[in-house]
């Protein structure tokens, strides 16, 4: 059997329609065979087996018919335990990318160090004569994936894309569940619109074809629009939603 084992786990849904046609097939042919054999006795009509032939004919379907339900209970055994090495293995994969991306998210500084950061950044602007632009990233997990193991991944892809997407000198923070600040020094309101269209060209390719979330893209900048440090944190609280927990990785 170890020939007939080797099956290509992309292609176990197609096996299991072959082998259930096979199935139908040896069906249909056990059954035209035991109507055949039951027809002499039924009409009392002339055979062409008899004697010895007769008997190994009738010995050799026998032993056809137990090998192939043999067969056959092998197959359905086989294809179970595949079955089930793929939700293992997809489980697993769930489980990497879940505690991977909470230990990103973790590593990444939250809304007190924001606003610490957002002060010093201000009053360096100010003493500079240079501007100051926040970015404020707000993701909403589309439904049928309000899973708190899949939005942790969700989140955790996002920030690795906005991640990817920011220069040395910037700087990203975590503010709640799926909500992300990204400090933009020296940059004027018409460059951070150009960052803000840039950060959500990795945000679509991060929630990929299935659309895992959706996510808006908030500008504040010092000092065209906001003219302190406090004025922008105002304007940034109504965007903030309670804390939600994520799943500690297992």
């Amino acid at each position: 059997m170890k020939i007939f084992d080797q099956v290509d786990v992309a292609q176990l849904d197609r096996r299991e329609w072959q082998l259930w046609l096979l199935a139908f097939a040896v069906i249909t042919i056990f059954a035209a065979g035991v109507a055949l054999l039951m027809y002499p006795s039924a009409f009392s009509a002339p055979i062409v087996l008899a004697g010895d032939l007769q008997r190994k004919a009738f010995f050799g379907f026998c032993a056809i018919a137990v090998l192939m339900v043999g067969y056959l209970v092998d197959r359905q055994i086989m294809i179970r335990n595949l079955r089930r090495q793929v939700e293992e293995e997809r489980n697993l994969i769930i489980r990497v990318r879940q505690k991977s991306s909470t230990e990103l998210l973790q590593t990444l500084p939250g809304l007190g160090a924001f606003e610490d950061r957002l002060t010093m950044e201000h009053r360096r602007a100010v003493s500079a004569d240079q501007a100051l632009s926040v970015v404020l990233v707000v993701l909403t997990p589309n439904q049928g994936r309000l899973d708190s193991i899949e939005a942790a991944i969700g989140y955790g892809d996002a920030a690795k894309a906005l991640l990817s997407k920011l220069r040395g000198e910037d700087s990203i923070f975590v503010l709640g569940a799926g909500i992300f600040s990204v400090l933009l020094p020296g940059v004027q309101e018409v460059n951070a619109y150009r960052v803000s269209a840039r950060l959500g060209e990795g945000l679509r390719d991060a929630s990929g074809a299935s659309e895992r979330f959706s996510f808006d893209v908030q500008t504040f900048n010092y000092p065209e629009r906001f003219k302190s440090a406090s004025e922008i944190e105002g304007a940034l609280r109504p965007f903030l939603r309670p804390e939600v927990a994520l799943p500690s990785p297992a």
